[in-house]
């Protein structure tokens, strides 16, 4: 990565790859007919679902940066595991910042979406709730990680939504999973772990970037499938 750019693939190549196939596997299906009626329940037309999925993986590259925090030293240049997922920490120069962004994949388009389906769908008590428990049990298990950020278990935030939603409304409760697993991811990993960005000597700090937007990705794919 140039020093001038806080874009950068977060994930390892490996595990970039699982992803894609993750993606075309989704797609099959949809053409297939056996996963439409889910994502409809949840209120995206079928026709739509692979454009958001390529948007969101592709889009985890562009990071929008927002502030800037000095930093004694950055780490940069290597590869860190965190249950089983390898993550990229970008190579810099002379970059003696931490930049905090937003990421367009994982923070932009999954809270634009969580804030239509909100309204959509009217279930605004208790998506207020799910995403208080969701953000509660994701930062409980959020862990910093040295020069990469606040990473979570990939599982946590899918799983999470998908048990508080159907205990909050079964009816609603693919919608509700996606919402509450989308935003109480954010909040729970990344906002409520800003305090500690300074300490962990990243180049790069995003919000719904590396360390979360794996778990981010999968609850759009299994919430609505598991709900």
């Amino acid at each position: 990565m140039k020093t001038s750019s806080p874009h950068y693939l977060p994930f390892a190549k490996p595990f970039l790859f699982v992803l894609l196939l993750i993606v075309v596997f989704i797609i099959v299906l949809i053409q297939v007919k056996l996963i439409g009626y889910a994502y409809e329940k949840v209120g995206i037309n079928q026709h739509y679902v692979f454009a958001l999925l390529l948007l969101s993986l592709f889009g985890s590259y562009v990071n929008i940066p927002i502030a800037e925090l000095p930093a004694k030293r950055i780490i940069s240049n290597q590869e860190v595991t965190f249950y089983g997922v390898r993550y990229v920490i970008p190579r810099v120069q002379e970059w003696q910042k931490t930049v905090i962004a937003i990421n367009l994949g994982g923070a932009v388009i999954p809270a634009l979406l969580s804030f239509y389906l909100l309204i959509k769908n009217g279930i605004y008590l208790q998506a207020f709730i799910g995403v208080i428990i969701v953000a509660i049990f994701v930062r409980w298990k959020s862990k910093p990680i040295p020069g990469l950020g606040i990473a979570t278990p990939i599982f946590i935030p899918p799983l999470a939504a998908v048990i508080v939603a159907l205990l909050l409304s079964e009816s609603s409760a693919p919608a509700l999973a996606y919402i509450a697993g989308s935003l109480g991811t954010l909040i729970g990993a990344d906002l409520l772990n800003l305090d500690k960005i300074q300490e962990l000597d990243a180049p790069v700090a995003s919000i719904g970037g590396a360390g979360t937007f794996d778990g981010i990705f999968l609850t759009g794919i299994l919430a609505v499938l598991l709900a």
